[in-house]
């Protein structure tokens, strides 16, 4: 779960190439979110178009499996995060509410295990869906790896949907210059930040820490952390491009 807004049960069944997603009691100070956000988002991309590059949800409620497929490390991790989606009643453990979404091979363990010719298409692609996105006025809000996979035919998917946002609704900034040492040396930001701000040219240290990945993303998709790429594109789709 870590400090994300969902937790994910994947069943190890071949039958059922899926996962579950339940969204959260609780989260920590640094994630400002509720259970109701976190809905209207699933929402949204269910009304949009996801261009192909947005994982399609399917929402249950009251979903009633074996106890026994349980290990009690789940339940104890289910009854912590989000004990109000849990009913223990009776001999099945029933989730009152559920997303369901098809199973895919998360962007980072794929570029972990692939080889370099497999790499190299990932990077290509994980840019490609992100400028896909852009592009019907979605940003995905957090683009770490781990929030996209890798479909059984290469393609790379969106899928985590805590903080997107419409493009139109960003503000795309430059990281301002220090005005003195004491900002140049200071190890926290120095310059205010509203809620809708986004500094592409901070998007490298989180997403190119492997030089091989840095290469290849450079090499393809240097565009996305240049802030005019993020702002043409808002001043296109605001002009009814």
């Amino acid at each position: 779960p870590g400090i994300k807004g969902m937790v994910m049960l994947v069943f190890d069944l071949p039958s059922f190439p899926f996962v579950c997603q339940l969204i959260k009691d609780f989260y920590p100070p640094q994630k400002d979110t509720t259970r109701e956000l976190i809905q209207s988002k699933y929402l949204l991309v269910k009304q949009h178009d996801r261009v192909g590059r947005m994982a399609d949800t399917l929402e249950y409620s009251n979903v009633a499996l074996p106890r026994q497929r349980f290990e009690e490390e789940l339940l104890r991790e289910l009854r912590h995060f989000c004990p109000s989606l849990l009913d223990e009643s009776g001999e099945d453990v029933v989730l009152r509410h559920v997303y369901i979404e098809r199973r895919m091979v998360p962007l980072n363990i794929y570029l972990q295990e692939s080889s370099p010719a497999q790499m190299e298409a990932a990077v290509l692609e994980y840019g490609n869906a992100i400028k896909d996105l852009v592009a019907a006025n979605i940003f995905p809000g957090d683009m770490l790896w781990k929030n996209f996979g890798v479909t059984r035919h290469g393609k790379v998917v969106f899928y985590d949907y805590d903080e997107i946002e419409y493009i139109t609704d960003c503000n795309f900034r430059r990281v301002p210059e220090p005005r003195n040492e004491e900002e140049e040396m200071s190890g926290e930001i120095w310059y205010t930040v509203g809620p809708k701000d986004v500094f592409p040219e901070t998007f490298g240290p989180f997403l190119l820490g492997n030089d091989a990945v840095r290469e290849a993303f450079m090499r393809h998709h240097a565009d996305l952390l240049d802030v005019e790429f993020w702002q043409s594109h808002k001043e296109r789709i605001l002009a009814g491009h």
